[in-house]
């Protein structure tokens, strides 16, 4: 008899899409179709808040953009659960 673990295995290499969220902002079509290349747009989300990440769009953790190297990386700082809430996560300190 398969164990569960065995049947997890039978899922993970399954591709899902990672969405990380910086912030929303709401607008009218009109003000979109003024955007021009040196437009700021304010989103709605503080500098200091985490960022939202999304595994084919439901909420699995908040984290942090750091730098790894010339790229942009984010590091998880909760993960959150199936009820919704966030569960504090160790930081990991990512290798340069």
């Amino acid at each position: 008899m398969a164990s569960h673990a065995d049947g997890f295995g039978l899922i993970q290499d399954i591709d899902v899409r990672l969405t990380v969220e910086l912030g929303r902002k709401s607008m009218r079509l009109r003000d979109v179709l003024a955007l021009g290349e040196s437009s700021v747009i304010e989103l709605d989300r503080l500098t200091d808040e985490p960022l939202d990440m999304f595994v084919n769009g439901k909420l699995i953790a908040r984290g942090e953009v750091i730098a790894q190297g010339n790229r942009f990386a984010i590091r998880v700082l909760e993960i959150v659960g199936a009820s919704g809430t966030a569960s504090e996560m160790p930081r990991i300190e990512v290798a340069q």
